[in-house]
């Protein structure tokens, strides 16, 4: 996780010093969360991200560590739709550009698109066939939320079928009980807030 060096001990206060980052972009996402009870229905605790990103700080804050896990990406991938605005962000601090994987139905023909299972019925993602050329470049695809991996991996699949290296995924808040971890497994997920 810390970046290596060459000298011993110093190795040791790269790890903290990236686990003291780590540990204060935790706190930082848990304390601007907003929890709304019984949303989008009954028994639902939603996890509200949005006066995380409405606050200066706190954008730039996610940036900056969204962006310290995407590092190496020639291409970002943004999704559908909070993840438009991450992608974008990070794609700008690391000078790449941004791929915005969209829902079904929202871009002109002609389209790749791809059909994932969601609890209560199914979703489409899509991207352009033209105009963008994806093949042989590496990817890190960018969300907000980490839940059932569903999204995530049909993301995955999409890009990897147009011939994109994904290398990873980063996202700001994962819900570890839905097991989107393990849904979209191998492929590296790293997430900036656990619950």
């Amino acid at each position: 996780m810390g970046r290596r060096l060459e000298h011993g001990p110093l190795e040791v206060v790269a790890v903290s010093a990236h686990r003291n980052r780590v540990d204060d972009i935790s706190t930082l996402v848990a304390s601007m969360m907003r929890e709304v009870p019984d949303f989008p229905e009954p028994g639902i605790q939603f996890k509200d991200l949005t006066p995380l990103l409405a606050d200066a700080d706190g954008l730039c804050a996610v940036t900056d560590a969204l962006a310290a896990t995407a590092a190496g990406a020639d291409l970002i991938a943004g999704l559908d739709a909070r993840g438009f605005l991450l992608g974008a962000a990070v794609a700008t601090r690391l000078g790449t550009g941004v791929l915005a994987v969209r829902k079904g139905g929202k871009l002109p023909p002609p389209v790749h698109s791809a059909t994932y299972q969601l609890e209560y019925g199914t979703a489409t993602l899509e991207i352009p066939a033209e105009g963008i050329d994806i093949a042989g470049r590496n990817v890190v695809i960018i969300d907000d939320v980490l839940a059932t991996g569903g999204t995530l991996a049909a993301a995955a699949k999409l890009l990897t079928e147009g011939g994109a290296r994904i290398t990873g995924a980063a996202v700001v808040l994962e819900l570890t009980a839905l097991g989107g971890r393990e849904a979209v497994a191998p492929l590296p997920v790293s997430s900036l807030h656990r619950v």
